[in-house]
């Protein structure tokens, strides 16, 4: 059923399993404990870091269908996207896993796109068994999108520090656990921003646009917790103050933002965290690791994604941005 531009799924699908893999810097954060896996560097033992992404992928997806007691075989779609061009990493992946493979562009609004697309097939019926993942990796992104790490360049208070990692779930159709229960589909806003250096602020919009449709859509639903997904400090403050404006505050305590939770204070991320699996991994390990312990029982992760490339950057165009809600639903699984 459709309620404005939000699915409300009939036969909601169920997270039967979800792993979390990050590098060397998520290990020494606050939610080291929420991954699966924790690697001590950047390569993963391989010659690119484009390849290490790849590797990332592969094993949050291997993991995920593992922990669903499945085999790959058994996965009848795979939903995923990431950050480098032509979506390399995801594709790559996808040849690893040999299941159908649906490649997606979101940047890093990729995590709920993914989940919301795998959820709606698994609703209507045209699947049973669903993967869905994201990954992306510091010294890639940094390298298509800035600088190669090798050249040492200074970034501003404002930018924001790629997460190192993957998530994937495993979606199906039995009546357990974690139930995806609707999905806000989100529309490309520009507020002519041409910074990408401050991608929260270009974000931030894009972020309260989808959430004031989800709440329109649902009359005001209630939640333990809303993140948004990787607005960092200052998209996160602006997102709150827009939502003020426009009638809608959230509590301080239940309105979070992933790209503020992977890491520590001290730590050297300028205003947070960001990358496509900033909100992957925190929503995949931590909260739903929350969920599984009955801590929560209603979430709606808000992922972010600035949808521009080297190229627009370079032609001096502004920074369109996205932003799709996933509610989730559930308590101690089973």
């Amino acid at each position: 059923m459709i309620q404005g531009r939000t699915w409300v799924f009939a036969n909601p699908p169920s997270i039967t399993a979800s792993a979390a893999v990050g590098g060397p810097f998520e290990a020494k954060g606050p939610l080291a404990d929420d991954f699966d896996l924790l690697h001590e560097d950047l390569w993963l033992g391989q010659d690119s870091y484009e390849k290490a992404e790849k590797k990332l992928l592969e094993q949050a997806s291997e993991r995920a269908i593992d922990k669903a007691g499945m085999r790959k075989e058994d996965i009848q779609f795979f939903l995923a996207g990431d950050l480098m061009n032509q979506v390399i990493s995801s594709n790559f992946a996808a040849r690893t896993l040999a299941v159908p493979y649906l490649g997606l562009f979101g940047a890093c609004s990729s995590s709920m796109e993914s989940l919301a697309l795998g959820s709606l097939l698994v609703d209507s019926g045209y699947a049973e068994r669903v993967l869905v993942g994201t990954a992306s990796h510091n010294a890639a992104a940094e390298k298509q999108f800035r600088y190669p790490t090798e050249y040492g360049s200074q970034k501003p208070p404002t930018a924001q520090w790629t997460v190192t990692g993957a998530g994937a779930a495993v979606l199906t159709n039995r009546e357990e656990g974690i139930r995806v229960t609707s999905a806000t589909v989100g529309r490309v806003v520009d507020m002519g921003i041409q910074d990408p250096f401050n991608m929260g602020a270009a974000m931030a919009p894009a972020a309260v646009d989808t959430i004031e449709a989800h709440f329109r859509d649902l009359k005001n639903p209630e939640y333990d917790l809303i993140l948004t997904g990787d607005l960092g400090k200052i998209g996160h403050t602006t997102a709150a103050d827009l939502l003020e404006k426009h009638g809608l505050k959230l509590p301080n305590d239940r309105f979070g933002d992933c790209g503020l939770m992977i890491y520590r204070e001290d730590q050297p991320v300028q205003a947070g965290a960001s990358g496509c699996a900033c909100s992957a991994c925190v929503t995949y390990g931590h909260v739903l690791n929350r969920m599984r312990k009955g801590e929560l029982k209603k979430v709606l992760i808000v992922a972010t994604g600035a949808l521009l490339s080297p190229l627009s950057y370079q032609q001096n165009e502004s920074i369109p941005c996205i932003a799709h809600a996933v509610a989730l639903e559930g308590g101690v699984s089973s």
